[in-house]
This record gives structure tokens, sequence and C-alpha cells, in this order.
């Protein structure tokens, strides 16, 4: 199997290779990571290597530019928002701009979100058990959750979390706008 992986990888031409995306995936249990870097616009997985660092971008870089590629040519990267694949990038892939994929800033607001959640519940017991209320979104509410965050929404408590919530959906618009301006008209 390696011998014919090999055999493939040697007629690869990244040459017209400018958007990638780059992320890690534990390849066993004891938390062995490998990254894969994809280009975009073919969506095909174009290396793999072992680690999670800074390193690894380097090695993707090298390899690139074995497979008639240039560091230059890469535009984009999509990443999460590691310092190690930013730093990565930025030493290796000098003209790329960093794009954060929507999945890891998704996850950084329902932490705010739930944050802000946690904090009020102290004060305010309507909040208590309302956890995956203000975690999911609103289509994904079962009848239970939908009926609690209407009373939520009118009870008149003005909550922080209500508010949280708002900027959550704000937040998700920017990926639904077609354009930038579209964007800033429906704000």
């Amino acid at each position: 199997m390696h011998i014919y992986t090999e055999e493939c990888r040697e007629s690869e031409d990244f040459s017209k290779v400018e958007r990638i995306g780059v992320d890690e995936t534990a390849a066993h249990w004891r938390h062995d990571y490998e990254s894969l870097f994809v280009d975009l616009d073919k969506k095909k997985t174009i290396f793999v290597t072992e680690g999670k660092g800074s390193g690894t971008v380097d090695e993707f870089a090298k390899d690139l530019v074995a497979h008639n590629g240039k560091q230059e040519q890469i535009t984009e990267v999509s990443c999460d928002m590691s310092p190690a694949y930013i730093k990565g990038v930025t030493d290796h892939l000098p003209e790329s701009q960093i794009v954060f994929d929507r999945f890891h800033l998704m996850k950084v607001v329902n932490e705010a979100v739930d944050k802000v959640r946690k904090e009020e519940a102290k004060t305010n017991p309507i909040l208590k058990s309302s956890r995956y209320i203000f975690l999911k979104n609103r289509e994904n509410h079962t009848a239970k959750h939908k009926q609690t965050f209407e009373s939520l929404s009118i009870s008149g408590l003005n909550l922080k979390t209500m508010r949280a919530y708002r900027m959550k959906e704000a937040f998700q618009q920017i990926y639904n706008a077609v354009n930038p301006s579209q964007f800033l008209y429906n704000l």
C-alpha cells in the first residue's frame, strides 16, 4: 500500500493549488495527532503528516514545492485558531491570508453564550436547565425548548443570556450573507 501511495503522490501537481484547509485529527487513543492539508477548490486531501504544530505547515510547504507548487501561490489558509498553525502559516506561507473556519468560531461563540448563561443562572433560577436551549440554533429546538425559549423571550427580565444569544444569531448571519453589503444591511 505504501508503494502504491508513493507512486501516486509522485505524479501529483500542486502548481494550481491556491486555497488550502488544515486541521488535525487524533490518530489513536493516545492523542497521536495527524494534520491534514486539503485543496479547498478541488475538495481533495493533498498532504498528511504526523503532529499538529507549526512544523507541519513547514512540511506541507516543502511538499508543495516538491510537487511543482510555490509557497507564494497559497492565498488563503482555513484553519482553527491554533497558535501553532497561525505561526506555521505566517512563517512558511507568507502570502496567504488566514481564515478561521466556521466550526471553530462558532465553538468560541457558544462557549461565550454558555459562560454568560452560567453566571446569570447563579442569581436567576429561571435559567436553570436551559443550557441546550442556548447552545442549539432555534430551528433545532424541540417543542419543549421552543416553549421555554418563548417564555424567556417575553418574560420582560432583560436577560443577559438572551442578549448573548441574539449576538450569536447575528454572528451566524455573516455566513448566510451572499456579499458583505447584504450582511451590513441586515444588521
